[in-house]
């Protein structure tokens, strides 16, 4: 019996990769695209090479609206764009570039391969830095930055290919995802990178404020599970928060992992908390998170040395990274010692 195909784009990255592995457990055959800027194939090693995975080194907006790569697809898993949030503001024209017009050629290749279903990986970060909690799905949309723009400006498009072109599309607005194979390298970013880079050197993780705004953090191997009921369920049109619905403080994290702090100006334009509502997905899909947040980060600190040739952030260099920020949205929030 021949599997049915599924296109994973950005399979090669954090949670791409974790969905692969999520397709071939639910008896797909993988095709992964990837340019490898933000992925690694360290990530694919334990399946790749195998019989059920093809692994294509492209860039997506290199992508024809003829290509192989989709045809006969049953379904896409669309991952693949810029995913570093501080640098947008400094790089705006790639961002659009790649996170919108990139899904638009995705969403091309996907109409003329008569694809079944398409599933946009959509941020959180459209509902800007006041959102009402928990944050439904209904929430205004306040884009405060370039990656948030880009990333619900590509939420729109597929929509878009659904309405005119009857492409069936759902998608997950992700809220904060942790775990095994986060990025080692490039901007300044996510939390968990960070915190891990300086407990390897036994540096004090720079906590950002006083460490007591909370992240709706999430397990990437249960964010993997929900991308694959959202491209297997009859329901199509829909967007859905995800989060693991049980927000955790930075200091919890910090005491969890253990070591020194150091403490940093809180940017302008970045919620004090972010808590999915997560009612409809768990409705829908029947999705329950299954990875409590001890658990998933007793995981990653056991696969701690994945992340010793990422960046090692300091006061200075973060100082550094962030000036654009602050220098650009501090008008908005309030300026590098947080004062409005």
């Amino acid at each position: 019996m021949t599997k049915p195909i599924a296109v994973v784009t950005g399979g090669a990255g954090f949670i791409g990769s974790h969905a692969v592995d999520a397709l071939l457990a639910y008896g797909y055959s993988v095709r992964v695209i990837d340019d490898l800027r933000g992925g690694r194939l360290a990530n694919l090693e334990h399946v790749h090479p195998g019989p059920d995975l093809e692994f294509h080194e492209v860039n997506i907006c290199e992508l024809e609206e003829n290509s192989e790569i989709f045809a006969e697809a049953d379904l896409v898993l669309h991952f693949a764009g810029i995913g570093d949030i501080v640098p947008s503001v400094e790089h705006p024209v790639d961002y659009l570039e790649t996170n919108v017009m990139g899904t638009v050629k995705v969403l091309e290749a996907s109409r003329h391969a008569g694809v079944r279903r398409f599933v946009y990986a959509a941020s959180s970060s459209c509902y800007g830095a006041n959102p009402e909690l928990p944050t439904n799905e209904a929430s205004p949309i306040v884009t405060e930055y370039p990656y948030a723009l880009s990333k619900y400006l590509g939420e729109q498009a597929a929509f878009h290919w659904m309405k005119v072109y009857g492409l069936s599309v759902n998608a997950i607005r992700i809220f904060n995802a942790y775990g095994p194979r986060s990025r080692t390298s490039g901007a300044y970013g996510a939390v968990f990178g960070v915190f891990l880079r300086q407990k390897l050197e036994g540096a004090p993780f720079t906590v950002v404020g006083d460490g007591l705004q909370r992240r709706d953090f999430v397990f990437a191997t249960d964010v993997a599970d929900a991308f694959v009921q959202a491209g297997l369920t009859e329901h199509s049109g829909q967007v859905w928060n995800l989060g693991g619905g049980n927000p955790q403080s930075v200091n919890r994290l910090v005491e969890l992992l253990g070591g020194p702090v150091v403490h940093i100006p809180t940017r302008p334009g970045e919620p004090d908390t972010t808590w999915a509502d997560i009612t409809a997905i768990t409705r829908d899909l029947g999705w329950v998170a299954q990875v409590s947040f001890e658990t998933g980060v007793q995981t990653v600190v056991d696969q701690i040395d994945y992340w010793v040739n990422a960046p090692l952030w300091d006061v200075q260099s973060i100082a550094e990274a962030t000036e654009p920020w602050f220098r650009l949205l501090s008008a908005q929030g309030g300026d590098q010692n947080g004062h409005k």
